[in-house]
Parts: C-alpha cells; sequence; structure tokens
C-alpha cells in the first residue's frame, strides 16, 4: 500500500512538470566570445551576448547583453538591447533600449522605450 501511495503521488509530480515544459519557451543561447557571420535565423527567442555578422531574423524575442554585437539587418517581434547594433532594427512591437545599448542605423519599431543613457544615431521610426 505504501508503494501505491509513492507511485500516485510521483505521477502527479511527472505531470505538473510535464505541462510545465508544454508552456515554456525555448531560448537560444549565443553566449560570450561567440562569433557567427552570415545569416542568423531562430523561430524562438535568442539572448545574445556574443557577435553576428549578418542578416538576423528572430520570430520572437531578442534579448541582447551588454557585450552582444550585430553589424547588420535585424528583424524581430520584440527586443531589449544593452549591446551594440551597427544597421537598420525592424522591430514588430516593443523596442527597449537600456541604458548600455547603442544604435548606429534605423529603427523602426510600433512601441520604443528608451532608458536615460542609451543612444542612437540614425533615422528612428515608431508607429
Amino acid at each position: 500500500m505504501l508503494g501505491a501511495k509513492s507511485k500516485q503521488a510521483n505521477e502527479k509530480t511527472l505531470t505538473v512538470v510535464a505541462n510545465a515544459a508544454k508552456d515554456s519557451q525555448d531560448t537560444c543561447v549565443v553566449a560570450t566570445g561567440t562569433s557567427i557571420e552570415g545569416k542568423f535565423s531562430s523561430s524562438e527567442n535568442v539572448r545574445l551576448d556574443g557577435q553576428i555578422k549578418g542578416e538576423f531574423k528572430c520570430s520572437q524575442r531578442l534579448v541582447m547583453g551588454e557585450t552582444g554585437r550585430i553589424e547588420g539587418n535585424i528583424y524581430t517581434k520584440d527586443a531589449i538591447i544593452m549591446g551594440t547594433v551597427e544597421g537598420e532594427l525592424i522591430v514588430g512591437g516593443v523596442l527597449h533600449l537600456k541604458n548600455t545599448a547603442v544604435i548606429r542605423g534605423t529603427i523602426t519599431a510600433k512601441n520604443m522605450m528608451v532608458d536615460e543613457g542609451a543612444k542612437y544615431i540614425g533615422e528612428c521610426k515608431i508607429g
């Protein structure tokens, strides 16, 4: 009887873990020290602490850390930028420039938040 109770408890725990995994979204991580040249595309969230030279496409959210750098055009749904971008930045939803962000190029976004200290040089189209 003791074994039966333990088995039932384990089944409930496994069900909760399995459901939690279904609800979570995967994230692609490009770590510090990683350098990519060419076209980069992801259907999931991306955390970028490395460097990319070329076109960058992300169907979900881009989170660029302070060491992150992209030289090329960016197309994403949402973005939080703490690093450096040189090129066109096209965001279908919300763009958030943190205080360490440096953007050199054209920004196009539906909505934009800019923290004090963030820098952008170029044209900006919001709305």
